[in-house]
């Protein structure tokens, strides 16, 4: 019986393109593969938080029903004046389907990388509650409060770190593999559209009416003025400046593969296409890793 390779991943930033780690953990473990040692900023620590629990059905099939109107309600507002989202319904909901654990528990090796602000410098989490870590790596600027450790704030671990490889370099496994959420835009990558959102049907019209009137809504939560974009525009611009520290990154500590995803897949908060995003994952694994571990 051949022994199953063992892997190292490096789950990379990226809000929603984060769901097609979903898909690639599903492709290694379809193709007899060990994960053995997770890494992960942001939306790689989310999926690889839940992972190394044990809980990825439980998150992906919540995930997978996952609405516009669901999205909105997780968004805890803020009652101050800086109409920043505390974070705490969205953990409290992740906390409440799978569990909390404490890091040093986990059978498999796990790190969420944040960023110290003030420090400027990168922190690993290693230990203590996995939804603390979580939390601090998810904490994106302008949208998410920062998560507060010894009195200082952590932010989203993609500002300093979107493909996080150098927790795993101590790891004894056969294969490291880094997901790269913030890729070159390709043409022709984005997504079709949702079919949920489709014309036709009556109640297909009506799913659509809501979303609409959904999304207005979130675009008032998340614009400062109504006459212009300012959310989108420096989301773009995070995902440009991710995209040149991950391209770094990986020149500096390079894996035995890279999977990459083009920034312009979808956009940052489209959590609703969960399907073909996981689904796209699985795909993009097989293209790239396939030929790699039959060599």
């Amino acid at each position: 019986m051949t022994a199953k390779k063992t892997v190292s991943l490096a789950l990379g930033s990226g809000g929603a393109r984060g769901l097609a780690h979903i898909g690639i953990i599903r492709w290694l473990e379809a193709h007899g593969c060990e994960i053995r040692s997770i890494a992960g900023s942001s939306m790689g620590a989310l999926v690889g938080g839940i992972h190394a629990i044990g809980k990825l059905d439980e998150y992906e099939a919540w995930v997978r029903t996952v609405t516009k109107g669901d999205m909105l309600a997780l968004l805890d507002v803020s009652l101050g004046t800086d109409g920043l989202i505390k974070g705490d319904r969205i953990i409290d909901t992740l906390r409440n389907l799978v569990g909390e654990r404490h890091i040093e528990d986990l059978e498999v090796s796990f790190t969420a990388v944040a960023a110290n602000i003030t420090r400027r410098k990168e922190v690993w989490f290693r230990q203590g509650p996995i939804f603390d870590a979580i939390k601090a790596s998810i904490s994106l600027p302008l949208l998410f409060k920062p998560f507060i450790l010894d009195g200082e704030d952590l932010i989203d671990g993609g500002i300093l770190n979107p493909v996080p490889i150098a927790p795993t370099f101590s790891d004894q496994t056969d294969l490291t593999v880094a997901v790269n959420l913030c890729a070159p835009h390709e043409d022709g990558a984005e997504l079709p559209p949702n079919p949920k959102h489709g014309a036709g049907a009556n109640g297909s019209l009506v799913s659509r009416t809501i979303s609409d009137f959904v999304d207005a809504v979130g675009e008032r939560i998340t614009r400062r003025r109504t006459d212009i974009p300012a959310y989108n525009i420096l989301y773009r611009s995070f995902d440009a400046m991710q995209g040149t520290i991950a391209r770094q990154k990986i020149a500096a500590y390079p894996p035995d593969c890279v999977i990459n995803v083009p920034a312009n897949l979808c956009s940052l908060m489209d959590f609703d296409r969960a399907a073909q995003l996981i689904e796209y994952g699985y795909r993009k694994a097989d293209e790239v890793l396939s030929a790699k571990l039959n060599g």
